[in-house]
């Protein structure tokens, strides 16, 4: 049986419909197909508080190359800035944010946010990789949406724009850090000693615990009462099982019930205080069924 350790939540719902950080335009539908899936009813119908501050106006990934670095990093700053004045906004009303993105990089906006409102965060990365590519790691393929955790870290060589955001720099420190069922380890080329690792192997022989071990690792500094929030890319699933994650992996990503109780657990400690879904692609789910799944699970977790 599950314990809510917090009955009371109420949940503010926030799109970001955004592909400017992504390889190609498909992400800046997700949050209207997930809508369109049943997602508000679907929280509503379980009695959940739910406020819908609707959709920011739509970046569709667009070609704006620079010369030695990433692409269009004045698109994605801008699509930061408004997604973390909205989640500030969010926060503000007292509200747990729930945001449907669009790209990874939006986790920047989400730990801006909850940093200028609690103060110290930790961060769940739930996600097939790890995100701490920099600029000059891959010149032939200077997309930002692989890079957000390198420059919550403030890593060497990160873009001060990026790594500027929110209320002190760096945003995070690796000891409030905790990648949480990836797959892929090749994107940690930096040494990185983040608070804890736990692999899509880990997570899949005991969710609860792995969730459990997540919170206590990146609240462990942080004074009383603990605050997180949690990052979620759908490519940390098994995109065979469930089409849908915009870069997908195969046969070696978590199945969806695994996610859930991940998320089910993290939901429900103490100190939860936001997520973010992103990655959908609808362009991959043509007829939807991985959508109405998706939102079949979250509200699962949330409930």
């Amino acid at each position: 049986m599950r314990t809510m350790s917090t009955p009371d939540r109420r949940w503010g719902i926030l799109g970001v419909p955004s592909s400017r950080a992504a390889h190609w335009p498909g992400l800046e539908r997700g949050p209207a197909a997930l809508r369109a899936a049943g997602l508000v009813a679907a929280l509503e119908e379980l009695g959940l508080d739910v406020t819908d501050h609707g959709d920011l106006p739509e970046a569709r990934w667009r070609s704006a190359p620079s010369t030695g670095g990433p692409h269009d990093v004045e698109g994605v700053l801008d699509v930061l800035r408004d997604a973390e004045a909205a989640i500030t906004d969010v926060l503000a009303e007292g509200l747990t944010p729930l945001v449907l993105g669009g790209e990874c990089t939006l986790a920047l906006s989400l730990v801006a946010a909850a940093a200028r409102v609690h103060g110290d965060i930790g961060l769940v990365y739930i996600d097939g990789g790890q995100d701490l590519q920099l600029p000059a790691d891959h010149p032939e393929e200077p997309i930002l949406d692989s890079m957000g955790v390198a420059h919550m870290l403030d890593l060497p060589g990160a873009l001060a724009d990026l790594a500027g955001r929110g209320p002190r720099r760096p945003l995070l420190t690796p000891e409030a850090v905790c990648f949480l069922g990836y797959g892929d380890n090749e994107e940690d080329v930096h040494g990185l000693v983040p608070s804890l690792r736990l692999t899509a192997d880990d997570a899949t022989a005991d969710p609860a615990g792995s969730a459990a071990q997540a919170v206590a690792a990146v609240t462990a500094g942080q004074d009383a009462p603990p605050r997180f929030v949690v990052h979620v890319d759908v490519d940390v699933l098994d995109a065979l099982l469930l089409p849908g994650p915009d870069i997908p992996q195969y046969g070696r990503g978590l199945t969806l019930d695994t996610l859930v109780a991940l998320l089910t657990a993290l939901v429900a400690a103490p100190g939860f205080s936001g997520l973010t879904l992103v990655e959908y692609n609808p362009d991959h789910d043509p007829d939807g069924a991985s959508a109405a799944r998706i939102v079949d699970g979250l509200a699962q977790a949330i409930r």
